[in-house]
């Protein structure tokens, strides 16, 4: 089997990529001058590939996660050796930790994406024991950590104490062949993107559209679109303040919306709101700034990173704040046709052959 100077971990990815699947099948192009071989259970054209097990990612679940956990500890070592590797790439920070008897032989690059759970989930939790304990280790024992906003290392350096020459932020972006203006009729709705966890501050954006209604004269022909999927631990609650709000007619729960259809919502949606307490990056936030939609945004985190000065900036722990900014972008034009304007030239700042290019550079330092 040939010798590969760099491995790139990409055990987690699935089929149809979304999220971190998408952040490092998006990359990958700009890093083929490397010369990787992948680990990965799919086949990549154009790159050196040594398939791994199908069952290790997020569509098994739990017991995918612990699947690939122990293969990462014990498998993906043999590798490394086998292939006479000086690098390993991690797009999400996963990598084989040094424990007794067993020293570790993987030299790492690792991508980290946040620490949130630290912030949101309870103690006792899988998933906040899993970034208490494994993830700092990761980080610890890795050559190099890149990041994907100023936010996030910021918070590796409070949370884990990881010095800051040791990390690089990098943004991430979006594909313009799909996130683009689209030339279609602005629709009376506001539509949010993303998850339905409470970090995510949906119950205060539902209650600031509620409000908003009461402000303007057309309000029956108004909408709040919710877009993402949907967790059934948090779903009850808004299905329940929707109700007491008497907002049915008025708040439309779409769930997940299939990939080749985001565009478009976006294209005709009046505005974002996009109100989260914390994200590592915020995503969603480019995507609709790509659109040319204006965006009502939380000031808060990475999100003044993404958004620039795009943005009607809100603050989401005060209601209110929502919606004034829901009120001022529909009752004057001017307002809007400036945010459309700016999210196009932000959103343009951003492309994945920057964030490929950059990430090569941190990859070859290492190699």
């Amino acid at each position: 089997m040939a010798h590969s100077s760099l491995l790139i971990n990409l055990s987690f990815a699935i089929p149809q990529p979304t999220g971190l699947s998408n952040y490092a099948l998006s990359i990958l192009p700009h890093l083929q001058s490397l010369e990787p071989t992948l680990l990965t259970p799919q086949n990549q054209e154009g790159f050196s590939c040594c398939f791994t097990q199908e069952n290790m990612t997020a569509a098994h679940g739990a017991k995918g996660h612990l699947r690939r956990l122990i293969w990462t500890q014990f498998k993906l070592p043999q590798w490394y050796k086998r292939l006479d590797s000086r690098l390993l790439f991690c797009p999400i920070p996963e990598a084989p930790v040094k424990l007794p008897l067993l020293p570790n032989v993987c030299r790492t690059v690792v991508m980290a994406h946040d620490v949130i759970p630290l912030r949101v989930a309870p103690p006792r939790s899988r998933l906040h024991q899993y970034f208490r304990h494994y993830v700092p280790r990761v980080l610890h024992q890795a050559e190099h950590i890149i990041c994907n906003s100023q936010a996030t290392a910021d918070d590796l350096i409070d949370f884990y104490k990881i010095p800051a020459p040791k990390l690089t932020p990098i943004p991430l972006a979006y594909d313009p062949d799909r996130y683009r203006p689209l030339g279609l009729q602005r629709q009376p709705f506001f539509v949010y993107l993303g998850r339905n966890d409470p970090y995510k501050n949906l119950s205060r954006a539902i209650a600031a559209f509620s409000d908003f209604l009461t402000q303007i004269p057309d309000a029956d022909s108004w909408e709040f679109r919710l877009a993402g999927p949907i967790d059934e631990r948090y779903h009850p609650t808004l299905l329940a303040q929707i109700h007491d709000l008497r907002l049915g007619d008025h708040v439309k729960v779409l769930g997940y919306v299939p990939d080749n259809q985001l565009p478009i919502l976006l294209n005709q949606a009046t505005a974002l709101i996009f109100p989260s307490l914390w994200e590592g990056f915020g995503l969603p936030v480019l995507e609709a700034l790509a659109c040319g939609t204006p965006c009502i945004v939380s000031r808060r985190a990475s999100l003044p990173e993404v958004a620039g000065n795009a943005a009607l900036w809100i603050d989401p722990l005060r209601t209110e704040t929502i919606t004034t900014a829901m009120v001022e972008l529909v009752q004057d034009a001017a307002v809007r046709e400036t945010a459309q304007r700016l999210a196009i030239a932000q959103a343009s700042k951003f492309s994945w052959k920057k964030t490929g290019q950059a990430t090569a550079e941190i990859l070859q330092q290492f190699m």
